[in-house]
């Protein structure tokens, strides 16, 4: 049980093995497509990276203090708590429509001019500042250093967000046109030239451009020129409760980047002054208002004291009754001091809010002292209770109007000196690089791009492609291979290729003969191993024919058909190859000759044996008959007695007769022929013929009733890969 549990995991390991060993050896094999796709990408990653626009980054820091010098007096009491400004509301009103508003109305942000470039390359001659050309002149393409300042664009809501075209006429007149190229009309250097009806005005400041040069204007909606400023600007707080913020804005124009956050900074810092000074000027308004109000009172507080006192002939204060009275105009002044700082927080807080809670809980104190001194007073003669309520009234409101003239001289101080909580700690600047594209960055993405689509290419190809690797997979479907031919770099030199008329597809084949010009060569030497087997196997056989069939077309019958003649011509046998496909054989071309006067001429009657049986110059002993001219019905010529009168004649003239047949996948040509001759072999193509393929084909010819010898696994490379897959394809044969 140990034993089989054991094989099994080491038989799974090995085909796990086998598999990571295929798919590097795919990988090695198609290395230069790999290789070609990481370099395309490259290069892609590259023109990209020196075309695209750089985006440049400014960046400002501010702090937000907690207090500002000129805060307003009437305050003081919020400090019992420690309260830090809000930062975060700081941020939303930072990038709020309130300041981001006022950035975009005054650098007309919502006006945008662009010059008319020449395509993919037009910017970036402009950022190397490349000039106008001589050659250029009434280009419609702007170039460097050429530029068109627009102060003003209303126009009515129907046109916000349409561009136009400014095609220059001088330096002072300039042409206006629609986006569909229609004339506008013209306007003037520091005009409001309007079109439409008025309904669209522009002025142009300035022209900086020759003749014939043009750029877009548009004026797109104030919130959506806001927005597009959001978008590239940030702000956030640099550390924890630290009150500094960090200011960055991006753009394509360094200048206009650092320009426009310097303003938004300005914007801001003046919007935080005025609002620090409104409060301010808030209080003094209220404290202006009270300061009336209690000189009346203190006038009549003197008025009646006085009365009493003649009425009863300047009755003073005791020692005791003046002690009482200093207490109470001390406790008088305290509560009123808290009723105005009362007034103020209330429109800040509500009563639930631990500062305002703190001073109500300290004047519910003073009241409470107060009402014990009150008791006292009852205590006093009348005389005494009456002179000290009048001397208090008159203390009181003094001490009061004192006090609110101090205030309102403390708050004219305050407004005047209003400076805000906002320092900027730093103007803005901008990088000297830009931070986007990220060129580096975009070429190694660009290379792992490559990477992934080349080696993704490669596996999806060897995915589709099923075609036979090895010998032992034709073995397994019970044929023995007869030869291996590796695939000859010398055949290469000789193929042709040929398109044919009026069809996309074109076809390869031999312009000569390889045993005969490289006897040497590799392929020529398996062949020659060919010819030995086959002298064994044929001696069995009933005849001394030989047929060569495939599964598919271009899988290199003819190639192994005259060359394996030539070899065995060249050992001292006379041979004869016959070409069956009279549909596109190509065995003349190996001999260069013409097809005319071949096998089909002889089968319709056309021609006599003699007439189509050709000798071979170069090589002894060796004959062809070519495919003649192409017929309609070449299967029905190859079933009549004609043919087989033929295969009779030439297999007595001739020791070996090697018959070249079409593909039996494709046509029933290959069947026809290999009931009338003693030996049949299949050609599989390496990484061609999948073994689905293969296996159809020999039970398409026993279905026929003919028994393949064998095969001969042809074209074969030196490849990493070994494993191989199952696939099947169907191939037109036309």
């Amino acid at each position: 049980m140990t034993t089989s549990n054991t094989s099994t995991t080491s038989a799974a390991g090995n085909h796990e093995e086998i598999d990571i060993r295929r798919l590097l050896g795919i990988l090695l094999d198609h290395k230069k497509w790999v290789m070609a796709s990481v370099l395309g990408f490259a290069l892609i990653g590259i023109l990209y990276a020196s075309l695209a626009t750089p985006i440049y980054r400014a960046d400002a820091l501010v702090q937000i203090e907690s207090d500002s010098p000129g805060n307003n007096p009437l305050q003081e009491v919020t400090s019992l708590l420690g309260e830090k400004p809000p930062t975060l509301s700081e941020i939303e009103i930072i990038r709020s429509r309130m300041v981001l508003g006022q950035a975009v109305d005054l650098l007309n942000l919502d006006i945008n001019v662009a010059p008319v470039t020449l395509p993919i390359v037009g910017a970036f001659f402009q950022r190397q500042r490349i000039g106008r050309p001589g050659f250029a002149k009434g280009w419609g393409h702007a170039f460097s250093g050429e530029t068109v300042a627009v102060s003003e664009m209303p126009m009515s809501d129907t046109y916000l967000g349409k561009t136009f075209t400014l095609e220059i006429q001088d330096s002072y007149t300039y042409r206006l046109r629609d986006a569909d190229g229609k004339s506008l009309g013209s306007g003037k250097v520091g005009q409001l030239s309007t079109f439409l009806n008025g309904d669209v005005a522009i002025r142009v400041t300035s022209i900086q451009a020759p003749a014939g040069a043009e750029f877009t204007v548009q004026h797109v909606p104030r919130l959506a020129a806001i927005n597009g400023l959001r978008g590239r600007f940030e702000v956030g707080e640099a550390g924890s409760e630290t009150g500094i913020l960090s200011w960055s804005l991006t753009g394509p124009d360094p200048d206009a980047t650092k320009k426009t956050l310097n303003t938004v900074a300005d914007i801001y810092y003046s919007q935080n002054v005025q609002r620090q000074s409104e409060e301010a000027r808030k209080s003094l308004e209220f404290l202006n208002t009270q300061v009336p109000q209690i000189r009346d009172q203190l006038n009549q507080s003197e008025e009646k004291l006085n009365e009493y006192r003649e009425s009863r002939d300047s009755v003073d204060l005791s020692l005791e009754t003046k002690s009482v009275l200093d207490r109470i105009v001390n406790l008088e002044s305290q509560l009123n001091e808290l009723e105005m700082s009362e007034a103020e927080i209330s429109q800040r807080f509500t009563k639930s809010h631990p500062t305002y809670q703190a001073l109500l809980e300290k004047k519910a104190q003073l009241q409470r002292e107060r009402d014990n001194l009150d008791k006292q007073v009852k205590g006093l003669p009348e005389t005494q209770q009456e002179i000290l309520r009048l001397q208090r009234d008159v203390e009181v409101t003094n001490e009061i109007y004192v006090q609110l003239l101090n205030k309102v001289q403390e708050t004219k101080i305050a407004e005047a000196s209003t400076v805000g909580n906002v320092r900027v700690l730093d103007a803005a600047e901008v990088l000297p690089a830009p931070v986007a594209p990220n060129k580096p960055l975009l070429v190694a993405v660009a290379i792992i791009v490559g990477l992934i689509v080349g080696v993704a290419a490669v596996f999806l190809r060897a995915l589709f492609n099923r075609g036979i690797e090895t010998q032992e997979q034709i073995e397994d479907l019970g044929l023995p291979v007869y030869a291996t031919i590796p695939l000859s770099d010398e055949q290469g030199k000789l193929n042709r290729r040929v398109k044919r008329s009026g069809k996309d597809q074109s076809r390869s084949f031999s312009s000569g003969l390889l045993a005969a010009r490289n006897p040497a060569d590799v392929s020529v030497e398996a062949l020659r191993g060919l010819r030995t087997s086959l002298h064994f196997a044929m001696l069995e056989a009933g005849d001394n024919r030989l047929m060569i069939t495939g599964p598919s077309p271009g899988v290199g019958k003819s190639f192994v058909s005259v060359n394996l003649a030539a070899v065995c011509a060249q050992a001292g046998q006379r041979v004869l190859v016959v070409d069956a496909d009279m549909r596109k054989g190509q065995v003349h071309s190996a001999f260069g000759a013409a097809s005319e006067n071949g096998l089909s001429d002889v089968l319709s009657g056309k021609q006599g044996l003699e007439q189509v049986i050709r000798p071979v110059d170069n090589v002894e002993n060796l004959h062809y008959v070519a495919r003649g001219m192409a017929p309609p019905n070449p299967s029905e010529l190859l079933m009549t007695s004609r043919f087989s009168e033929f295969l009779a004649q030439v297999s007595e003239r001739f020791d070996l007769v090697i018959v070249d047949s079409p593909p039996i996948l494709a046509v029933t040509d290959a069947a026809i022929i290999g009931k009338q001759v003693g030996t049949t072999l299949i050609l599989a193509r390496f990484q061609t013929n999948p073994v689905k393929e293969m296996e159809l084909a020999i039970s398409r010819l026993k279905t026929a009733g003919v028994e393949p010898r064998g095969a001969i696994f042809n074209a074969v490379e030196r490849k990493a890969a070994t494993e191989y897959g199952y696939g099947y394809y169907h191939y037109s044969y036309k």
